[in-house]
């Protein structure tokens, strides 16, 4: 089987300089490379990991039960009960760049998490175009549905059907990607590569901090002038701090069209949601075919609500769960129930939190002696699968801060009919089928 190769296989590794000139191929990228090693030295790890067709497809058959029943009123309501009230605006729009987290094991792929603004992509692309392969066995295999050379493509279409859908036409004249102090993120060599992607096909794009935004006669804007589309990786889901209100209200406004946007974070990535997608009467309550239930239920790790009625239970059971905040992202404040204190379970009873089974990480060798943790993330839009990467790491939760570990290719077998998934037609709706 493949997954085998994840034991045996050194030979496929990162080849350094295609790594530094496939990060600076356009000019205006001199020196990236250099920050990426100061900022983020372990965020590429050296080996592939190796997932099998069988689990590549189960995972997406996963993401495609998730989507249907997102798409349901019944569903809908019920997460937005619990969601901010700024998650009823409605964009029209799906929201770019989610992120489904898997952990794979013997018994298949389990779904573990959710996020929007799923961080990465672009890193990955280029890690992807980076591989020394050892023989024509391995280098026939592929990173995901789309080929390497046409992700950047995919990505930027990606972002003209969040334009369109959103009732625009043509493409935004104006890009901002923002965050809180941009450049002291993790991550921020990767906003520099996305303005560079919007450049190269014909698009203006600044990286922003969204303090230097203001929003006045129905115009967004910066000190350069107006912002026509906000690519968003700020993690205030809600855009609840007072530093966000500009784009708040211009996003409320639909004078700006934001994406990822709170309601995509409120029907998907609250944590809270698993809870309907694994509750077994719920989903049959909701009219869901019998198919699409069982693949939710076998694929997604299930998840409940923490409750101080449920204390007494949970913390007996506590070994074989984790623990999450609702809202949570980037593992903080995460809990492994083995691991966990009387104190920081007064904690977790006082706050927003689930308890999702325990799910082990799959595993890569990356020597004959040593083995690190693995998960997989399918990066998808509107339902369909653009790119897996996996993140290669040590300890409780990924962090890309381990040596030897990072962001990794996945590598898989050919879909059969040797046929790529169409991926983004621009203005189109998925179609979606779900109640009997």
């Amino acid at each position: 089987m493949i997954e085998t190769l994840n034991r045996d296989c050194f030979c496929v590794s990162l080849d350094a300089d295609a790594l530094r000139r496939a990060i600076e191929a356009d000019p205006s990228a001199h020196g990236l490379h250099r920050l990426i090693e100061e900022r983020c030295p372990h965020v590429f790890a050296a080996l592939p990991v190796f997932v099998s067709r069988r689990h590549v497809d189960a995972m997406a058959g996963v993401i495609r039960a998730v989507e249907s029943v997102a798409a349901l009123p019944a569903y809908r309501e019920a997460a937005l009960e619990w969601a901010p009230a700024i998650a009823r605006f409605d964009p029209g729009t799906p929201g770019a760049f989610m992120g489904y987290d898997f952990h794979l094991g013997a018994d298949g792929p389990r779904l573990i998490e959710i996020n929007t603004n799923a961080g990465g992509a672009l890193l990955n692309t280029i890690l992807a175009r980076a591989q020394r392969a050892c023989c024509e066995d391995i280098e026939s295999l592929v990173t995901g549905p789309v080929p390497t050379a046409d992700l950047e493509r995919i990505f930027f279409e990606m972002f003209a059907a969040e334009w369109r859908r959103a009732g625009r036409s043509g493409l935004p004249g104006r890009v901002a990607i923002v965050d809180d102090t941009p450049e002291q993120q993790f991550l921020y060599p990767e906003f520099l590569l996305f303005a560079q992607l919007f450049r190269r096909f014909g698009v203006e794009a600044a990286v922003l901090d969204p303090g230097e935004l203001s929003f006045a006669a129905g115009v967004l804007r910066d000190a350069r002038g107006p912002i026509d589309l906000v690519y968003n990786r700020l993690t205030d889901f809600s855009l609840e701090a007072p530093a966000h209100a500009a784009l708040r209200d211009a996003y409320l406004a639909r004078a700006a069209v934001v994406t990822p946007h709170p309601r995509a974070h409120a029907i998907h990535a609250d944590k809270r949601n698993l809870t309907l997608l694994t509750d077994a009467a719920r989903l049959r309550s909701w009219g869901v075919r019998e198919s699409t239930q069982e693949t939710l239920l076998r694929g997604i790790a299930r998840t409940e609500l923490v409750s101080a009625s449920d204390s007494d239970r949970l913390w007996a059971a506590r070994r074989g769960l984790f623990f999450k905040p609702a809202t949570g992202y980037g593992s903080r404040a995460a809990y492994r129930g083995d691991k966990l204190t009387r104190r920081v379970w007064t904690d977790i009873l006082g706050g927003q939190y689930v308890a999702q089974e325990l799910v082990p990480p799959g595993e890569r060798r990356i020597g004959p002696e040593s083995s690190m943790k693995s998960d997989v993330r399918n990066y998808a839009y509107a339902g369909q699968v653009q790119l897996l990467a996996a993140r290669i790491y040590q300890g409780q939760t990924t962090n890309l801060r381990t040596a030897g570990g990072g962001f990794a290719p996945v590598l898989t077998t050919p879909a059969p009919s040797g046929g790529r998934q169409s991926l983004v037609a621009c203005g189109s709706q998925p179609d979606i089928a779900v109640a009997d």
